[in-house]
């Protein structure tokens, strides 16, 4: 195969996948990730089952795929908070800021999280996948307290304990956001709480 057809079958495959992806993606969201099968997902997609196992071992492949999508989304938006603000203050307190859009995403995924996640407890595999982007958060935010503590505008905490407490805000509050969306402005308890935590931080 010379080298523009093998381009050319390289974007259909991609095509393909995209199509796969973006189908099983609604039909998560409209039928929840238990009762959706691949059957469903190739009738969507317009692909064959041996299309679709071309491209994805299984179900499970297809949803930590969509979960990667969505978290790599969320880490550039992180990164380029990090890389404009001028301190870690504020660039925590504009992440903060941005709870509005992590709610909005999270209010049709969370269920669907929360389904999978349920499942997955029960296969080691699949669960040391789920629990990887904790950890991922956990070390994003330890690095962005040692900055603070360098760069001075932060006391010397300890950046793993720091991270834990503000990674476990984050998932509390968009919990909350999800299941009691007019409990509050969360928002705005969002800003707020980052505040407390920067008020017994900050280096004053």
């Amino acid at each position: 195969m010379n080298r523009k057809k093998q381009g050319m079958a390289r974007t259909r495959g991609e095509e393909t996948r995209a199509r796969i992806l973006a189908a099983a993606a609604e039909c998560f969201a409209l039928h929840g990730y238990d009762a959706t099968g691949v059957a469903e997902i190739c009738q969507r997609a317009g692909v064959t089952k041996g299309g679709f196992y071309h491209h994805f071992p299984s179900k499970q492949a297809v949803f930590l795929e969509l979960l990667q999508q969505w978290l790599a989304a969320l880490d550039a938006q992180f990164q380029a908070v990090r890389n404009s603000a001028l301190s870690v203050p504020q660039a925590l307190m504009q992440m903060a800021g941005m709870v509005g859009q992590v709610l909005t995403a999270a209010n049709k995924q969370l269920p669907i999280f929360l389904e999978f996640w349920g499942q997955a407890a029960r296969e080691p595999a699949i669960w040391q996948a789920t629990i990887a982007p904790y950890r991922h958060y956990r070390d994003f935010f330890a690095a962005m307290i040692e900055a603070g503590i360098a760069e001075g505008t932060l006391q010397p905490v300890d950046p793993q304990i720091a991270a834990h407490l503000l990674v476990s805000m984050a998932v509390g509050l968009v919990l909350q956001g999800v299941l009691d969306p007019t409990g509050a402005d969360w928002g705005q308890v969002t800003q707020e709480s980052v505040r407390l935590f920067l008020d017994a931080v900050e280096r004053k």
